[in-house]
């Protein structure tokens, strides 16, 4: 063996002649490096605490905000932002509305409150003593010795208050005449309906407006420039003749932001007058009902 082939073996590179002829232009290890594809060195990634932290000339709180600013909103959070935004707004209205419904009694002045008080205490005392009579009339029905005759007693006067209620019968007693004036053609039937609610809740047991009797039926429509109740058409002025305790009728109309309030805001004149007999004779006919029946048949 040569000293040729001893280089060769002991992997020293260097220049050497093939048996063809040619020369040897690189030694293995440099043609395998170049067959590889060349080495990318890798990127770290950036560290963004790292990268704020190294940062010259920020404070903590300069810090905070550049974090915090501009926000990243999600899709979930944008839902739940819209949701507590409609609650809170429905709230408010809510608020509101009570608000309002509670500034006429915050404004009233100090006699008017103790009015409102005195008609609380006067409805009291008048649902007290209807339960008292019937109460009464159910204990004389159970120590007479003749229930039939009494029964047949109470039947007859229960039937003259549920003529007076129904406007089958006339009635008279005391009560109030209210007269509403209306120039400017403002009034609206739903003011005259709030009229009538309101004595009704005072106690009125009998009303008739403009010779058209008042009933637990009774509907109010506009008419044109008019109003109609019960399908008969009424103009002004609208009087109002009813029966009832004056004492309680009258307070009820002119509570703050009541009755006499409300119309006169309208620009109509109304006028209370009380008296000692009322005379309600607007009658209404009897009407016999389709279907029902008295279950004692």
């Amino acid at each position: 063996m040569s000293n040729k082939d001893e280089t060769n073996r002991g992997g020293t590179p260097r220049n050497e002649t093939r048996q063809n002829g040619t020369q040897w232009d690189e030694t293995p290890t440099t043609r395998l490096r170049k067959e590889l594809p060349a080495e990318v060195p890798g990127v770290a990634p950036r560290d963004e605490a790292a990268g704020e932290a190294s940062e010259p000339g920020l404070t903590g709180r300069q810090r905070l905000v550049k974090g915090l600013w501009p926000p990243r909103v999600t899709r979930a959070q944008l839902i739940v932002a819209v949701l507590l935004f409609g609650l809170g707004f429905g709230l408010a209205v809510q608020v509101a509305s009570n608000s309002d419904s509670g500034n006429a009694l915050r404004g009233a002045r100090q006699e008017d409150l103790v009015r409102i008080l005195d008609e609380l205490d006067d409805r009291s005392q008048r649902l007290e003593d209807e339960k008292q009579g019937l109460e009464k009339q159910r204990q004389e029905l159970e120590n007479s010795s003749d229930q039939a005759e009494e029964a047949r007693k109470q039947t007859v006067e229960r039937e003259k208050q549920l003529g007076i209620l129904a406007g089958t019968v006339a009635a008279q007693g005391p009560g109030i005449t209210m007269t509403i004036e209306d120039t400017k053609g403002t009034v609206e039937a739903d003011m005259l309906l709030d009229a009538i609610q309101e004595l009704r809740a005072a106690g009125a047991e009998a009303i008739q407006i403009n010779g058209v009797r008042v009933v637990a039926g009774t509907y109010l429509t506009e008419s044109g420039k008019s109003v109609s109740v019960d399908g008969n058409k009424i103009n002004a002025p609208y009087r109002f003749k009813v029966i009832g305790k004056p004492q309680d009728l009258e307070p009820a109309l002119n509570i703050p932001g009541g009755v006499v309030q409300t119309l006169e805001k309208e620009q109509a004149t109304v006028t209370v007058e009380r008296s000692t007999k009322i005379v309600v004779d607007a009658l209404r006919a009897a009407e016999q009902p389709d279907y029902a029946r008295s279950s004692s048949q």
